[in-house]
């Protein structure tokens, strides 16, 4: 039978990804002898060996790796789908409330394409509902992907488009954010070499899917705490040009002369059907 369970793709994740079938049933607050059989039944039917079992935990097989890439795509296309349903007929589940789409956005980029952007679609007939939901860093696939939201502003070359449909909305250019006060404040411009090695002002590192980028700057956890301290003279920063938005009277942005442009994009999945979200990138494309 080629059918695997929604349950059964749950169960292989948590023990694929725990390394242990111990953790993995402590994780899906079940008891391990019924997990472990469950496993046992899934490789029976599939035809193959999914985990290598030794005293220490478990390990993947070659098959393994394909169903946990596989399992969770399919679990966050499962999770995705009631999410967008339960938005689509209103927080009441009654139906015949107004449609919501959320739209997922990195904190602290595109502000006036943003306030463009929902200013214009408010102002079209049978508009829907529009949440904006701030990400980290790289955060706006993984949301697309499992429903958290509808569609996403994202920018290339920071992000990746393979598998969502896009429309090109910008290109910009980069800054370097430093203190006020320093020294390459007072330059016309930079080179990345340049703001990569200032010895007294490390490079702030963002999370990127959970882990930081080795470095002496400091570990960034929002937009607030990266101002701060840029502005206490602690951290240099990397943005695009319409990171100036929100810039304090202690920062200065400095172009760079050879970073890469940064292109902006309207991002959603590739399969979506919703109207109300066509009718939002149509705005942006006319922005």
């Amino acid at each position: 039978m080629d059918t695997v369970e929604t349950r059964e793709l749950r169960y292989f994740v948590a023990v694929a990804e725990e390394r242990h079938f111990g953790r993995a049933a402590e994780r899906l607050g079940m008891a391990q002898p019924p997990l472990s059989r469950a496993i046992q039944r899934l490789e029976r039917r599939l035809g193959v060996s999914l985990l290598e079992r030794d005293r220490r935990g478990v390990s993947l097989t070659g098959a393994g790796e394909v169903l946990l890439y596989e399992g969770r795509a399919a679990l966050d296309a499962v999770t995705a789908a009631a999410r967008r349903t339960r938005r689509a007929g209103g927080a009441s589940g009654t139906g015949g409330a107004r449609e919501r789409l959320v739209l997922a956005v990195k904190a602290a980029a595109s502000h006036e394409l943003l306030h463009k952007l929902l200013d214009a679609y408010a102002a079209e007939p049978g508009a829907a509902e529009v949440e904006v939901l701030p990400s980290g860093t790289c955060e706006q696939g993984e949301m697309l992907r499992d429903g958290r939201a509808d569609v996403a502003i994202m920018h290339a070359p920071f992000n990746s488009l393979v598998g969502f449909d896009s429309e090109e909305l910008m290109t910009e250019g980069q800054i370097a954010i430093l203190p006020a006060g320093h020294p390459l404040a007072a330059r016309d411009a930079l080179s990345l070499a340049e703001v990569t090695e200032i010895p007294d002002l490390p490079l702030a590192r963002w999370s990127r899917h959970g882990t930081y980028p080795p470095g002496p700057g400091p570990e960034i956890h929002d937009q607030t705490q990266l101002a701060q301290l840029i502005a206490l003279g602690r951290t240099v920063a990397v943005f695009p040009d319409s990171a100036r938005a929100w810039l304090w009277s202690e920062h200065t942005a400095v172009p760079l002369t050879d970073a890469p442009p940064v292109v902006t994009h309207i991002a959603w999945p590739a399969h979506s059907r919703s109207l109300a979200l066509a009718g939002l990138i149509a705005t942006a494309t006319r922005l």
